[in-house]
């Protein structure tokens, strides 16, 4: 099948829809996975049908139904071996033109795999900053026509482990659905959501309990903004292994009160725009969909400068940035926040700005559908 805007060998240009196959097998409807969902929705726009591969039973697959069409397959992670099998299944059933893998868990190499056996060519989004090397990275690479990064952080990152191996590097940012985000939040809803003190500061952080996030810099952090402002109470919102252990640290210092862990929450787009700051205190990060979040809030953000959150947040311009794991540099930033009302509104007004501009989901639609008809082109030279 031939994409629109190719050119035959008789000359004359071609209007067929490009056929996408995504592969997103995540099982959470983490920020990863809700890009990948809105880029399905949102490619129809662009002469793009496409058909979702997803892991039955998860939260993705939940969130699909309906939006697109879905594929629902058995996925049990990184070794799974009938996962090539259902792949190569569901390009028999769609007949695509292109295979987008979208999530780790197994689907950056079995759709290489699946693009090496069948000729389909492929493209794969990459969106953490940590380094791959050995020689199955290197084979996984080279199948693939382009690697799409979210941040020049993680092209760093891939460059530093792979080098040669790896094919031209895309940088597409993510995007946000703005109309969803935006500011406007009920503080007194949320004071009554979370039992918080009347007229008390609240800051938040959103992101999995995995060491890399930072969650322990801001609990260090925390006795120093107490000492100015002894009613603030800190959200974290979010699930992941070490949630427990944390829990327990929290209660060991008798913080219950202030300190509070929710869990996981579908309705963080009610829930930020009615706090004070967004901290997110990051060891390494490829890009940080909760900062964009945050600021299509009109939240200020306080984060580290780690990976490629600087190319997200501008310090001093929409958020405060400080030296990954520094503890009291956070503390001091988050203090000029809370001390300072109209640097804050400023900080906020500024990233609901930037992301509105920078940011969109039809603007990162708009440049993947340039990319596929560029695959797709070079593809049809060959």
């Amino acid at each position: 099948m031939v994409a629109e805007g190719l050119v035959a060998a008789d000359g004359l240009p071609h209007h067929l829809p490009m056929r996408i196959l995504h592969v997103e097998t995540g099982r959470h409807l983490y920020g990863g996975a809700r890009q990948a969902l809105w880029l399905a929705e949102a490619l129809g726009a662009h002469g793009c049908d496409g058909l979702f591969v997803c892991t039955r039973g998860s939260e993705v697959a939940e969130a699909a139904a309906g939006r697109v069409e879905t594929w629902p397959v058995r996925w049990l992670g990184e070794v799974d071996p009938l996962a090539l099998p259902r792949l190569r299944a569901a390009i028999r059933r769609f007949q695509p033109d292109l295979l987008h893998a979208h999530s780790r868990r197994g689907a950056d190499l079995y759709t290489a795999a699946a693009s090496a056996l069948t000729g389909v060519p492929a493209l794969v989004t990459r969106r953490v900053d940590r380094p791959e090397s050995g020689w199955l990275a290197r084979w996984k690479y080279r199948r693939y026509r382009r690697v799409v990064v979210l941040s020049e952080a993680i092209a760093h990152a891939l460059e530093s482990g792979l080098g040669a191996a790896l094919p031209p590097r895309v940088r597409i940012p993510s995007a946000l659905d703005t109309a969803r985000y935006r500011p406007g939040g009920d503080r007194t809803r949320l004071a009554a959501d979370f039992d918080l003190p009347a007229g008390a500061p609240v800051i938040a952080m959103a992101a999995q309990f995995i060491p890399r996030k930072g969650h322990q810099v801001l609990l260090k952090a925390l006795p120093r903004v107490w000492a100015s402002y002894p009613a603030l109470t800190c959200l974290l919102f979010g699930r992941g292994p070490g949630r427990d252990a944390l829990a327990r640290d929290v209660a060991r210092r008798g913080w219950e009160d202030r300190v509070r862990l929710p869990g996981w929450r579908g309705d963080l787009a009610d829930i930020l725009p009615a706090v004070d700051a967004l901290v997110h205190p990051a060891l390494a990060e490829g890009l940080g969909l909760v900062l964009l979040e945050a600021g299509a809030c009109g939240v200020p953000v306080v984060a580290a400068a780690a990976g490629g959150i600087p190319e997200v947040v501008v310090d001093g311009g929409t958020g405060l940035l400080v030296p990954p794991g520094d503890a009291a540099a956070l503390a001091t930033a988050l203090l000029r926040i809370l001390d300072d009302r109209a640097l804050a509104q400023r900080l906020g007004a500024a990233g609901r700005r930037r992301v509105e501009a920078c940011h969109s989901i039809p603007a990162m639609a708009s440049a993947y559908a340039r990319l596929y008809r560029d695959i797709l082109q070079e593809t049809a030279r060959r």
